[in-house]
């Protein structure tokens, strides 16, 4: 009797299910004004470390300016006249003193400029934010604000206020829109917040920080399908 065996494709690995997070939203005088229920599809995933760390060295990566460059022997100023004769010296010959083996000779296989981009899809980059807002949120360290129509100018002294109501300590990653003019100019001066537009929010910048702070406005919500 012989043994039959059955062809099977790759097991492929169940989604973990999603995890609802609630968000403390407060205004800027640190009064609390409930709670909110995040996202589950955008904070309550299970973290891909592995994706995470692709796209944010792509996006390090794409940030290198890619301007180094060495002369070669060709490029290097002087060195057009042979040293010395070919014959009769008992040493090696040499053909001009700008070889990469003399003092002040150009540089064999030295950088040029170059391009560090790396192609990522659009899908990954997504996942990557998606995880790191995960990450955050199940650490509780996401706080929402009701808006910043309370500063009526730029104040550094209101921002520290704030920071120290809402009680955010360490780095901290203001979402902001392109209309709030006064809380960026009023964060501008602090070293550990960094304000960013909502659609400009990346992985690398909310793994960077302990803290990520959204206004009603900027807090990410599920697309409506059509």
């Amino acid at each position: 009797m012989s043994d039959v065996f059955t062809l099977r494709g790759p097991v492929k690995k169940e989604r973990a299910p999603y995890v609802q997070h609630t968000a403390a939203r407060k205004s800027l005088t640190g009064a609390d004004l409930g709670t909110v229920n995040l996202e589950p599809s955008i904070f309550g995933l299970e973290p891909n470390v592995a994706v995470m760390h692709q796209v944010i060295k792509a996006q390090l990566a794409a940030k290198r300016a890619g301007t180094q460059s060495t002369k070669t022997r060709k490029q290097v100023r002087g060195g057009g006249k042979k040293p010395f004769a070919q014959k009769g010296t008992g040493g090696a010959r040499q053909g001009t003193i700008r070889a990469p083996h003399y003092p002040g000779g150009g540089v064999a296989l030295g950088p040029k400029p170059r391009k560090y981009d790396q192609k990522t899809p659009k899908k990954m980059i997504r996942l990557a934010l998606y995880s790191a807002l995960s990450d955050r949120a199940s650490e509780s360290h996401v706080v929402l604000v009701d808006n910043f129509s309370a500063w009526t100018a730029p104040k550094t002294k209101d921002a520290i206020s704030s920071l120290a109501a809402l009680g955010l300590e360490g780095k901290v990653l203001v979402v902001i829109t392109r209309d709030d003019l006064t809380a960026r100019h009023s964060f501008a001066n602090l070293q550990n917040v960094k304000t960013i537009d909502a659609g400009e929010l990346n992985a690398y910048d909310v793994l960077n920080s302990d803290w990520v702070l959204f206004t009603d406005a900027t807090l990410p919500v599920a697309k409506e399908s059509n």
